[in-house]
């Protein structure tokens, strides 16, 4: 079962309810007035405002201003493989030593990079708020962990982590920031077309630490092919059902099942900005949308509004 297939089927049946709900009512009208986002940034703090519960939904472009590498589009690729080509299971039950060694390589360049402007905003926002008795939640396609480093507490890594690993003998799931992740790794990973891979034996790469296990370790993502964890999926759809402002930050809107999540919370009335570098094709079926560097946009966005009363 694909990524797609796993909750497709369920959020376009919410957000077919949700239109369909709305067809005799003024949410149609509300629906159909939002084919042109605004832009108006005093109109999305009035917004912004009275929400008690704000759900923001992250992408790669949120990190991309840290100089994490995308491995998308033209040159993105590491030695002469692109991400989809290495992130798999069946090119891990090939290869495993070069697939170890491409999420070494990007483990390494994680432990080197910095929340950006805009996760230090979303980070602050959630801790002011969270005074007011009042939510935030970050739901993040990115595994790169910047959002738990800006300090973020209400996070739902969709798919997972760098830093976690699972055993694919006993199922572990565990964190761990050791660089490198085994002696075998140490100066291995380099991303240059002519670099060989090193080929290292399976009893030498990643090993489980439970006791009596040793089962080989695995990167604890969601790999192309792989489906998302049910009991996320289920916290992330909870989250949708009681949020009164979502945010789309740094994402495409392309990939499944994640581009219909804001499109399934704006299906229901609420109000959705989203905050990138271009337009999207679901940027039409939001209230707000905010071209420019997430870096820029987003700061000024989630400030201390002057209605805000700090204790």
């Amino acid at each position: 079962m694909s990524l797609f297939q796993f909750t497709a089927r369920r959020l376009v049946s919410h957000a077919y309810r949700g239109l369909k709900a709305s067809s005799s009512s003024k949410k149609q009208k509300f629906c159909l007035e939002m084919a042109r986002p605004s832009s108006n940034m005093a109109g999305f703090r009035e917004v912004f405002a009275k929400a008690k519960h704000i759900a923001i939904i992250t992408g790669a472009g949120v990190s991309a201003e840290s100089g994490v590498p995308t491995f998308r589009g033209a040159g993105g690729f590491w030695r002469k493989w692109q991400a989809q080509e290495l992130a798999t299971p069946e090119a891990f039950a090939r290869n495993p030593s070069r697939v170890w060694e491409f999420y070494h390589y990007r483990r390494e360049v994680m432990l080197s990079k910095h929340p950006n402007p805009a996760h230090i905003a979303i980070a602050e926002c959630e801790r002011r708020l969270s005074k007011q008795g009042r939510s935030v939640v970050v739901i993040t396609q990115n595994i790169d962990e910047l959002h738990r480093k800006a300090g973020t507490k209400h996070l739902l890594e969709i798919h997972g982590s760098l830093f976690k690993t699972r055993c694919t003998n006993c199922g572990n799931v565990a964190a761990n920031y050791k660089s490198p992740i085994c002696p075998a790794l140490a100066g291995k990973g380099a991303p240059d077309p002519e670099t060989e891979d090193a080929t290292i034996p399976v009893e030498d790469l990643p090993q489980c630490e439970e006791d009596g296990c040793n089962g080989l370790l695995r990167p604890h993502v969601v790999w192309f092919g792989e489906t998302l964890d049910p009991d996320i999926l289920t916290e992330v759809e909870k989250e949708l059902e009681i949020c009164d402002l979502c945010l789309v930050v740094g994402t495409s809107s392309v990939v499944y099942p994640a581009a219909m999540f804001a499109p399934q919370v704006s299906a229901r009335g609420v109000p959705v900005a989203e905050f990138n570098m271009e337009a999207t094709p679901a940027t039409n079926r939001f209230r707000f949308h905010f071209p420019g560097p997430c870096g820029t946009t987003l700061p000024p966005a989630l400030a201390r509004h002057q209605t805000e009363i700090i204790s």
